[in-house]
């Protein structure tokens, strides 16, 4: 089952972070400096959000069969990446959010503008995987003991996942 699929890659894939200096579509496609969009400041050596020191970037795409669509089969594109600002440990930065056009699925903003933190990583999937890889987020922080010493004892949690 395709929920199942995802949910073993969120955990596995998604989830075990694997740090890259950038990413291998930097190097086909024009970056928006290159097609003339004025930043303020510097690139770091990578060009990448991975330049600023501690942030960890992880994904996984799913790519399997072909032809028509069959429900609960197949053909199945998608996948899943998480940006953790802090890497591997628990340790909230201070963080806001903007909608930009108020349509797609996100969750876990509530507590942002709450709380004014940012508790984990921040996963992009597509729009019908936004719960089953929260609950993979969920459940990987549990397991790796990456949660609040408020909320130790109850393991309350809630991630941001947004769709793209």
């Amino acid at each position: 089952m395709l929920a199942h699929r995802l949910l073993e890659i969120g955990t596995a894939c998604g989830l075990v972070v694997a740090l890259t200096a950038g990413t291998a579509f930097a190097e086909e496609k024009p970056r928006a400096r290159d097609l003339g969009i004025p930043f303020i400041g510097d690139t770091g050596p990578g060009n990448s959000i991975t330049d600023v020191e501690g942030v960890s970037v992880g994904y996984a795409t799913i790519i399997e069969g072909e032809g028509p669509i069959e429900v609960g089969k197949g053909p199945v594109r998608t996948g899943v990446t998480a940006i953790l600002p802090r890497g591997r440990t628990f340790d909230p930065v201070f963080a806001g959010w903007y909608s930009l056009n108020g349509n797609g699925e996100m969750t876990g903003t509530t507590w942002v503008e709450e709380s004014g933190f940012l508790e984990g990583p921040v996963m992009i999937t597509n729009t019908h995987s936004v719960g089953v890889v929260r609950d993979a987020v969920i459940s990987w922080q549990a397991e790796n003991d990456l949660v609040g010493p408020h909320f130790r004892d109850l393991y309350w949690l809630l991630p941001v996942v947004a769709e793209t």
